[in-house]
């Protein structure tokens, strides 16, 4: 159960930086919607960190969190934000991905 909780609160660290892209550019009520989107999100995402590490090992939790943050940031960039998917960047995205999968193994 800890895993799905962590893999939530990975999933979480991608909507908050995904409320902070979509806070670019945007002002008025639309920006504050968004920074509350942020705020939800982050602390979701925290809760459930801590909620994750009480069982699993800091060293393994931490990373995978990151990881997941981070692979997920870059897919909704790709997909959202029209950043480059150029060769290099999926490769390293499956490389982290292939790494995060072996933390989890061992």
């Amino acid at each position: 159960m800890s895993w799905i909780i962590l893999i939530i609160a990975g999933c979480f660290e991608s909507c908050f930086a995904f409320c902070l892209g979509k806070m670019k550019g945007v002002s008025g009520m639309e920006f504050y919607l968004w920074g509350a989107g942020f705020l939800v999100s982050l602390t979701l995402s925290m809760l459930l960190l801590a909620k994750a590490v009480q069982t699993l090992p800091i060293g393994t939790a931490y990373p995978v969190w990151t990881g997941i943050g981070a692979v997920g940031t870059v897919l909704l960039g790709i997909l959202f934000f029209h950043e480059p998917a150029s060769f290099w960047r999926l490769f390293f995205i499956v490389t982290l991905i292939i790494s995060i999968i072996g933390l989890k193994m061992v």
